[in-house]
């Protein structure tokens, strides 16, 4: 057994510390879009395969038996290769990605279908927002500069921004408490989020609905069906391999 981890998010990194505490032949491969990625206990790679025929080549060289995205859910290019690369070269593939977040009472979420969708649902008249999408999807905004936008980041940015904006860099998770205190201290009275699920990225979630703030949820992009689960021990289970890890 040879397994190949599309990771970069926290679930990968659990992933990864439990595939290597049971003895496993694998891989970790990261998209490359962090310049300073979390250290891996498995070997490592970083960059992009060169699409579907790319990673297609890997498996073949690499000799990988097995396949598991756990990618960010919003990563929807490298999992299409992925269900498209394993199909073609007859790998088992299975994708570890937790539940999407769901309302809860009291939440004020305008769902929209994608980040042209979200930048429409903002108002028109000026705002204090928060964009926490990462910063491959801020451009957009530009078309509403009259808002005052927060950013973050985990790396500065290396070229100008299409639009005035107060970044934060930091890496998550973030607290609750933190969360709050950031959006209180900027005023923020709209936030744009991805529906990522998951607890690392949920504070901000808790923190819009403590504060009686909206939120832009952008909806998860819509993927061929595929074998998926929400835990790291299911991933262990479909390896074949028991685990002490509950989640």
């Amino acid at each position: 057994m040879r397994a190949l981890i599309l990771g970069g998010t926290a679930d990968a990194n659990l992933l990864a510390a439990e595939i290597a505490r049971a003895g496993i032949d694998a891989v970790y491969s990261y998209g490359g879009r962090t310049r300073a990625p979390a250290d891996q206990p498995l070997p490592t790679r970083i960059g992009g395969f060169g699409g579907v025929s790319g990673l297609a080549e890997t498996i073949r060289r690499e000799g990988i038996t097995h396949v598991i995205d756990a990618t960010h859910p919003f990563a929807a290019e490298m999992s299409r290769h992925a269900i498209e690369a394993c199909a073609e070269t007859g790998t088992p593939l299975i994708a570890l990605e937790r539940a999407p977040w769901s309302r809860a009472p009291g939440d004020t979420w305008i769902d929209v279908a994608d980040v042209d969708a979200a930048v429409a649902a903002l108002p028109e008249a000026p705002a204090n927002v928060f964009l926490g999408i990462g910063r491959q999807h801020i451009a957009p905004f530009a078309s509403k500069p009259q808002h005052a936008y927060t950013l973050r980041f985990v790396d500065p940015p290396e070229a100008p921004l299409p639009f005035a904006a107060d970044v934060i860099v930091s890496r998550g998770p973030f607290t609750l408490d933190g969360e709050l205190q950031m959006m209180r201290e900027r005023d923020t009275n709209w936030i744009v989020a991805r529906n990522s699920g998951g607890d690392g990225a949920r504070a901000k979630i808790d923190a819009a609905h403590l504060l009686g703030l909206p939120v832009i949820m952008i909806s998860r992009p819509q993927l061929p069906e595929r074998p998926r689960v929400e835990s790291v021990a299911e991933v262990m289970q479909w390896l074949g391999h028991r685990t002490c890890l509950g989640a």
